[in-house]
């Protein structure tokens, strides 16, 4: 129970803290019932006619003496002015959300919330008001979580160079920091921004603060970071004026130091979890491919589409890729609390199911060339090779029927790399050396086997390699891969095996929670699970047009599934980097290159059985493949006037689907079938003409 003291020195906080001005359009509403121009009112209050503007948009608020006067003439206004149809208003004592009038840390720190950043007892939230359309044009809002009572201004805010941040939910705060220090510092103990965890072994999202280019120079850091790097890899030196305040005020910055994405943070002490993500939009943090013009927007738009995406997927925290790697340690802990059979204490223990705390060296033939696995013992047996397709037809293949097809057109599946994640068994534990081996489909792992006798119709990419050519002779194989040679009536004899003891579905929650967020956003634009095909085509023609800050939400999502992925086998980046040498990526549990394989491996045999059903029912061939998009010849330049449908209009199971589900098709783009087959006979690849697109998974940054 509270002492005396304690609630007086509540009570306290309370009556010393300022007045709270009714939402900007109530006073202007105030203003106009009262017949007082802003100029007229400007001059009552010695000030000027654009700070009242500012105060009546939502753009600033007034300090102390000035806003004492201001609350009192408001609320003289209110009494002879009461809002139509309602009771005179009250004297402005609340803002639109009565949570942020809360002192952020009335919460109480349980064991079940270790990581909830630290904030005085005392210290008021500041105050919140609702941002206007004069900073943010109207948009159809999206649904918004519940507050955390811990985080009554959710998980993140876009600081403008006037101080106003912009949070979730159109919620705006005044942020007085002159400093990056200063920043940290209201952040943690004033902002209540953060987001609860994932997974109840997790931790709390440590609050993001998004800097526009105004804030960044007034914080006392350059607009742009200029080199003859990436921009996305630049960083601040460590004799910079910034970095020097941070240190001195004893805060850290990780290895990745002050860059686009800066992480400022002080040791755990206790259960008291203090950081802070930055992220500087003038430095590329939202790269344009990921967040199509999300840089661009107006601050309070860049908060909704930063917000939805942390809402649904994670509050970022770097690139997509970053994002990505971080949701299955987010949603896959690698500990959780067991408690010691000799002393009774709880103690970190590690969780099943996860990748653990400790990194794991894979086999030679799972590493990358120049991985200190291989280059230390010699490796020459060869390594996977289990990538995307890049396929095209050779031109003698086409018939004369499919030459007289007037168009090309593109087949794209929603997110097929998510949809290979779902229910797929991965190892847990080292790998460990078999020879001669009986293939079992069910065990994960790298087998050295001959698929080189397995026959496929040459009109269709080979399924044991991503150019599609036929094997010549044994190669280092995922058992997705080898269990499908079995799947064609092929009998598969393995010389050697890399396999693993301990499995797990470890990407299950994974692809759940990435496959709800992709289909909910899908449903925003328009595009539902309830809509027939041709409904379903004319959705995704209009879908990017329909809202652009959830259109950007969904191309997000989809890179961090795209670089989630490639982030399993980061590749070592830096000019310092010498082969041989261990590269900072390989410190990480989740460097697993035979994750990555396993998740390509099934996306490519998922590919390759709808092109052999496809071919069954239909008797059509792909002219090519790249990735996840196939192009096909078409008597028409619409996907329904080739994929095969029942007698009922139902789709044909087996083949290629349409529909907003991760793993059915979308129309990707239709071409000229002559531009197709002049482009085959140049050795171009028409998927990646239509496409547009890469068929390499991003390994990120």
């Amino acid at each position: 129970m509270a002492s005396e003291e304690e609630l007086f020195a509540s009570v306290d906080a309370l009556l010393n803290e300022e007045p709270h001005l009714p939402p900007p359009a109530e006073r202007a509403r105030l203003r106009e019932a009262a017949g007082i121009t802003q100029a007229r009112l400007a001059t009552a209050l010695k000030t000027t006619t654009q700070s009242v503007k500012n105060w009546e948009n939502g753009r600033s608020e007034p300090k102390s003496p000035r806003l004492d006067a201001y609350q009192r003439l408001l609320n003289g206004w209110a009494a002879k002015y009461p809002a139509p149809g309602g009771a005179p208003t009250a004297p402005v004592a609340a803002t639109a959300l009565a949570a942020s009038t809360e002192p952020a840390a009335s919460t109480v720190e349980t064991a079940h919330a270790p990581q909830a950043p630290a904030v005085p007892a005392a210290g008021p939230a500041p105050a919140a008001r609702q941002a206007t359309a004069a900073r943010r044009p109207a948009a159809r809002k999206a649904a918004q979580p519940a507050a955390d009572p811990r985080f009554p201004h959710g998980p993140l805010a876009v600081l403008d160079g006037d101080g106003s941040a912009y949070a979730a939910g159109g919620i705006v705060l005044d942020c007085p920091a002159a400093t990056v220090v200063e920043l940290v510092e209201w952040t943690l103990k004033e902002s209540g921004l953060g987001a609860p965890r994932l997974h109840r072994n997790g931790k709390d999202s440590d609050p993001l603060i998004v800097l526009t280019a105004a804030a960044a120079v007034k914080l006392g850091l350059p607009e742009r970071l200029e080199g003859h790097e990436q921009r996305r890899s630049l960083r601040l030196p460590e004799d910079h004026p910034v970095v020097k305040q941070v240190v001195k005020a004893k805060w850290r910055l990780t290895q990745r130091g002050f860059g686009p994405w800066a992480r400022i943070y002080r040791k755990v002490q206790g259960r008291e979890r203090q950081c802070v993500q930055l992220a500087i939009l003038s430095w590329d943090a939202l790269d344009e491919r990921s967040w199509p013009g999300v840089a661009e927007m107006e601050p309070a738009d860049i908060a909704r589409v930063l917000g939805v995406y942390a809402h649904r997927v994670i509050t970022p925290r770097g690139s997509t890729a970053v994002s990505g790697l971080e949701l299955m340690t987010a949603l896959r802990p690698p500990t959780r609390a067991v408690q010691d059979p000799q002393t009774g204490n709880w103690v970190p223990g590690h969780n099943p199911g996860s990748l653990g705390t400790e990194p794991m060296d894979p086999a030679p033939p799972e590493a990358t060339a120049e991985h200190p696995v291989a280059v230390d013992s010699g490796w020459s047996g060869g390594f996977l090779n289990e990538e995307a397709y890049q396929w095209v037809r050779d031109v003698s293949l086409l018939n004369d029927e499919e030459c007289t097809l007037p168009y090309a057109v593109g087949l794209d599946l929603n997110t097929a790399f998510l949809a290979a994640a779902a229910r797929l068994v991965v190892g847990l534990s080292e790998p460990d050396h078999f020879h001669a081996p009986t293939f079992n489909p069910k065990i994960p792992g790298s087998w050295l086997v001959d698929l080189s006798h397995v026959e496929v119709d040459p009109r269709l990419p080979s399924p044991f390699t991503p150019d599609g050519t036929r094997p010549t002779g044994p190669a280092w194989y995922q058992s997705h891969t080898v269990a499908y040679a079995q799947e064609l009536g092929y009998n598969v004899q393995p010389l050697e095996g890399y396999l693993r003891r301990e499995t797990g579905a470890y990407l299950d929650p994974w692809h759940d929670r990435l496959k709800n967020a992709y289909v909910d956003t899908l449903a925003d634009l328009g595009v539902t699970r309830d809509l027939d095909d041709r409904a379903f085509l004319a959705a995704m023609e209009r879908h990017k047009d329909a809202d652009p800050a959830m259109a950007a939400v969904l191309a997000a999502i989809k890179a961090t599934v795209k670089g989630g992925i490639g982030k399993l086998r980061e590749r070592p980046q830096g000019k310092k980097y010498k082969e041989g040498e261990r590269w900072p990526a390989l410190q990480r549990p989740t460097w697993r290159p035979d994750i990555r394989a396993a998740v390509i491996s099934k996306a490519r045999i998922n590919m390759h059985r709808k092109l052999r059903n496809m071919a069954t029912m239909t008797g059509l061939y792909p002219l090519a493949v790249l990735s996840d998009c196939v192009v096909y010849p078409s008597p028409g330049d619409s996907p329904l006037d080739f994929l095969p449908y029942a007698a009922s209009g139902k789709p044909q199971p087996g083949g290629f689907r349409l529909g907003p589900t991760p793993g059915l098709a979308k129309l990707e783009g239709v071409q000229s079938m002559l531009w197709a087959v002049d482009l085959m006979e140049q050795g171009y690849n028409p998927a990646r003409h239509i496409k547009g697109g890469d068929a390499v998974l991003d390994e990120g940054e």
